[in-house]
Formats: structure tokens, C-alpha cells, sequence
């Protein structure tokens, strides 16, 4: 069986080191997971006579490697599962996040967020935001207060237009694959009527046969906060993970405008999967 390589960036936050403890417990019953932790240092400063300001980079190194050994002894204190770290040399995070997946076969991003100001959104939330909107691979978004619950009931959002040419059938399979959980498809519209229309019942049909061995359930909910009603089923029908598929005209149009995945990553109360079109 392929080996699941889960990449946890990290810079010794809590918040950071809750979405490490996460990603542990999730990894914790799969005996061919294995976890990355990842950290991005700036290289150093000198000064005007090209002089280092302070310690050397292979001093710093040597520091963060220290610093991730050490989360490893403590994440080895929650489960015995196979970790590995990295520390690296960059000066985006987002950048060299993208470029170890692509040449290390990274399945998934595990990440924390935080915010609960507009300025903490920009600055520190924009990471995780960051590596949702580049969908090199699914990125789980942990919020600061998650804790890690077997995942039996995953509920996958749909907006119901175009669903065969935007939805991601073999990432989504894939993460489905390692929970093996109740699959809930849920849209939230204002306009949905008694009946659903020809257009909805073919689009539901669709959805239906690609994922039928996950035996999904479908509820249309009649509502016009996407955010209420995405929180009020999750809480209703015990959710332990939130799927969804940004668009990516969506991140265009502006990182901190309005969008259903920031919406989530930001206010709900379990994970949320991020994995692109």
C-alpha cells in the first residue's frame, strides 16, 4: 500500500502545533502514514559592511532543527507514528511549501489558522488561505480550538452548477479513502422550490454515482447565509470534517473578499478541506 505523506508546516505556534497534534491523531491508526514537519527561516540580515548581524544561517538551522526535534518527542508522546522534519531556507512559505510537494509527493496539508481580527486575518491567516487558493493538493485548514474526533461524518459542500466539470472526484475519493465516513452532499440556495428542478435532480444523479460507495445522503437547504447553514448542519448532524472545492474564479477576484472557504476556515469549529477544481 502507497505510503500517505501528511506535510505540517509549522512555526512553533499553539496554533501551529494544535493542527501538528491533529495531524498525529489522524495518522495515528494508519501504519503506512508518515508526517513532515516543515518549517521556512528567512535567511539573515547583514549589515552595511555585508557583515552578519547575528548568529550564521547554519546556526539557525541548527536552532530550529533542535525546536523540531523536540515537537516530535512531545507528538510522539500523543501516538507512535512515523515523523520526519525539515527545516529550510525561503522567503515565502507558500512557495516552498508548493515546491516540496511537487518533487516529495505530498498527499496532503495540514495546517492551523488564526485570526479573530481583521489584522490577524491578513497576517496570519493568509498562509493557510494562501496554500488553499494554489490547490497543489488538499490542504485540512484546523481551527485554534479543534480537537481531533474519529471522522465518521464528512459533509461535502456543492453549489450543484456544472458538478462534472468542477468537481475533484479522485482527491476527494482519496481523502474519503482514509476515514471511511458517512458522506453528507449539502447545497445551500435561497431560491430552491417544493421540487427540485430537471437541472439539480441530474446534477444530484452525478454526484450520486461518483461517490456511491460512500453511500452519500443529499439535503437542499433553503437559505441565504451559506455560513449559517453549513454551521448549523455541522453541529446538527455531529460533522467531523467540512470538504469543500474553491472556485478559482472565486480567489481571483481578491485573497480577503468574500468566499465560502475563508468564510469556513475562519468560523467553523472542526477542520475544513480545501481541494481545487
Amino acid at each position: 500500500m502507497k505510503m500517505k505523506k501528511f506535510l505540517v508546516p509549522t512555526d512553533f505556534s499553539e496554533t501551529a502545533k494544535n493542527a501538528a497534534r491533529y495531524a498525529v491523531e489522524l495518522a495515528a491508526n494508519d501504519p503506512d502514514a508518515l508526517i513532515i514537519l516543515y518549517n521556512v527561516f528567512d535567511k539573515l540580515a547583514t549589515g552595511s559592511d555585508g557583515s552578519v548581524l547575528t548568529e550564521t544561517d547554519d546556526d539557525r538551522k541548527k536552532i530550529l532543527n533542535s525546536a523540531l526535534a523536540q515537537l516530535e518527542i512531545e507528538l510522539h508522546e500523543i501516538a507512535n507514528v512515523r515523523i520526519q522534519y525539515v527545516a529550510e531556507e525561503g522567503r515565502s512559505l507558500v512557495e516552498n511549501v508548493e515546491r516540496y510537494i511537487r518533487h516529495n509527493g505530498i498527499d496532503i496539508v495540514i495546517m492551523g489558522i488564526t485570526g479573530s481580527t481583521k489584522l490577524e486575518q491578513i497576517f496570519i491567516g493568509s498562509n493557510a488561505l494562501n496554500m488553499a487558493r494554489e490547490g497543489v493538493c488538499p490542504v485540512i485548514i484546523v481551527p485554534p480550538n479543534a480537537r481531533f474526533s474519529k471522522i465518521k461524518n464528512v459533509l461535502l459542500a456543492s453549489d450543484f452548477k456544472n458538478v462534472k466539470g468542477t468537481t475533484p472526484v479522485a482527491q476527494i475519493q482519496m481523502v474519503l479513502d482514509i476515514f471511511k465516513p458517512n458522506l453528507h452532499i449539502v447545497n445551500v440556495d435561497s431560491e430552491h422550490y417544493v421540487e427540485l428542478t430537471e437541472e439539480f435532480k441530474s446534477e444530484k444523479a452525478w454526484l450520486e454515482k461518483r461517490f456511491e460507495e460512500y453511500h452519500p445522503q443529499f439535503y437542499f437547504i433553503r437559505m441565504f447565509d451559506f455560513l449559517d447553514a453549513i454551521s448549523n448542519f455541522t453541529a446538527d448532524h455531529q460533522i467531523d470534517l467540512i470538504v469543500t472545492v474553491p472556485r478559482k474564479h472565486s480567489f481571483l477576484r481578491g485573497l480577503y473578499k468574500t468566499s465560502h472557504t475563508k468564510k469556513l476556515a475562519y468560523h467553523s469549529h472542526v477542520p475544513v478541506v480545501a481541494i481545487h477544481e
